[in-house]
C-alpha cells in the first residue's frame, strides 16, 4: 500500500468517533486541513458538529456500518475512540467494556482509507492498557497495520496553551514511506501557562440565578429537530441550587474545597476525612489553569468546578472557553447534551498544535 497524495495547500481530514468536533475545530483553526467525513453516533453531538463544519459529509450514526461503505481518500485520519472503558472514573474500567473495542473499527477505517497519518487521543491511562498494546501489535510484520509505524505520549494540555490541567494520550501513526512524525513533547513553564483568567475573565461574572435555561430555538439536523442552535454566549446560564448548597459556597473562597466548611455543612462522608477527593467542592483559581472539564462540570460535588468568585459552578459558556471554544461555534443539544459535549472535546489548543505538528511534517516532505 501506498499514501494518499496530499492537495494542494490542504490535508483531508476524516474524524472518528467526532463528538462535537473539538479535533476538528483544532485542525481546521490551523488553515491547513478540510474535514472530508467525520463519524458520530450521538444526535446532538452529530448535530452540533454538522452547524460548525457542514451536514453533508457527517455520517450520524454507527462506524461499524458507515465503515463497511465508499470511504473518502483522506491524508490524515483522527479520533478518539470512547474512553470510558479506559477511564479511572469507571467504576468497571478493564478490558471487558465493550467501547474499548471500538478502536478496532478505527483499524478498519485505517485499512480502508490508507491516510498518511493517523491520530488517536484518548484518556492517559490508554497508554497502559491492553488495548493501546494490540494496537501496537498491528503495527509489526503481518499486522493490519504493519505499514504504519507509532509514536506514543502523554501530554499536559497546558503545555499547548490550553487554561486546564487536563492529560490525554497522543498516539500518532506515519505511514513507513515517509518520516516518522512524533507526537509533539513540549514543556511549558508553569508561570507561562494559560490561567482561568485569561480564558473566562472578560465574562460577566454575575449570573442571574433565575436564569437556567437555554434560548427557546430548535434546528434540524438528519431530518431530526433537537434544540438550537446556539452560540456559546447564549450558554451563559445557570442552575437551582439550594439553601444548603449556597451556604457551602459561602465558606469556600478562591482556591479552598470541603475542607473549608464547618462540620455541619459538610456531608456526612466528609466529616473526619481530611485526605483524598479534596477537589470535592472546590473553587477554582483565578491564577491558574482549571481542573480537567469533564461532562459534570456543572455539579461542585463532582469536583473543583466553582467559580473563583461567584457562588455558583462555571458555566457552560466558561466551560468552552475552558476547552479553547471560541464564542461564535455553535452549539446543539440540551443542557445536559451539550455539556456532554464540552466535557468529551479535546482542548481546542491541544488539537491545533498536534494538526500543526503534522502539517509540518507532511508538508516538508
Amino acid at each position: 500500500m501506498t499514501p494518499s497524495t496530499p492537495n494542494p495547500g490542504q490535508l483531508r481530514t476524516i474524524d472518528l468517533f467526532a463528538g462535537c468536533g473539538g479535533l476538528t475545530a483544532g485542525f481546521v483553526s490551523t488553515g491547513h486541513y478540510r474535514p472530508v467525513a467525520a463519524v458520530e453516533s450521538d444526535l446532538a453531538a452529530a448535530a452540533t458538529y454538522a452547524a460548525n463544519f457542514g451536514e453533508e459529509h457527517v455520517h450520524w450514526g454507527d462506524i461499524a456500518e458507515w465503515v463497511l461503505g465508499d470511504l473518502p481518500d483522506a491524508d490524515v485520519i483522527i479520533g478518539g475512540p470512547p474512553c470510558q472503558g479506559f477511564s479511572n472514573l469507571n467504576k468497571q474500567r478493564g478490558d471487558g467494556d465493550k467501547r474499548n473495542t471500538l478502536w478496532q473499527r478505527y483499524v478498519d477505517t485505517i485499512v480502508a482509507v490508507e491516510p498518511r497519518a493517523f491520530l488517536v487521543e484518548n484518556v492517559d491511562r490508554f497508554a497502559y492498557s491492553a488495548e493501546y498494546q494490540q494496537l501496537l501489535r498491528e503495527t509489526d510484520l503481518g499486522g493490519r497495520l504493519e505499514d504504519y509505524e507509532l509514536d506514543m505520549y502523554v501530554v499536559r494540555a497546558t503545555d499547548f496553551g490550553a487554561a486546564q490541567l487536563r492529560r490525554r494520550t497522543i498516539v500518532i501513526g506515519t505511514h513507513r514511506d515517509l518520516p516518522r512524525i512524533e507526537v509533539p513533547r513540549d514543556r511549558r513553564p508553569i508561570d507561562e501557562w494559560t490561567t482561568v483568567k485569561d480564558a473566562i475573565g472578560d465574562l460577566a461574572p454575575y449570573v442571574d440565578p433565575e436564569s437556567k435555561h437555554l434560548p427557546e430555538s430548535t434546528t434540524e439536523a438528519f431530518g431530526q429537530t433537537l434544540p438550537g442552535t446556539f452560540k456559546s454566549p447564549d450558554l451563559h446560564v445557570t442552575r437551582h441550587y439550594t439553601d444548603l448548597s449556597l451556604q457551602r459556597f459561602a465558606h469556600i473562597r478562591e482556591g479552598g474545597n470541603r475542607l473549608s466548611l464547618p462540620d455541619h455543612l459538610k456531608a456526612k462522608c466528609w466529616v473526619g476525612h481530611e485526605t483524598g477527593s479534596l477537589d470535592v467542592m472546590g473553587r477554582m483559581h483565578w491564577g491558574k489553569p482549571s481542573v480537567t472539564i469533564r461532562t459534570e462540570f456543572f455539579k461542585p460535588e463532582k469536583g473543583r468546578y466553582l467559580h473563583p468568585d461567584e457562588p455558583r459552578a462555571i458555566t457552560h459558556h466558561e466551560a468552552a472557553r475552558l476547552q479553547g471554544f471560541s464564542d461564535d461555534f455553535l452549539w446543539c443539544g440540551t443542557k445536559l447534551q451539550i455539556a456532554r459535549q464540552i466535557g468529551n472535546a479535546v482542548p481546542l489548543p491541544l488539537a491545533a498544535a498536534i494538526a500543526r505538528e503534522i502539517f509540518d511534517r507532511l508538508s516538508a516532505l
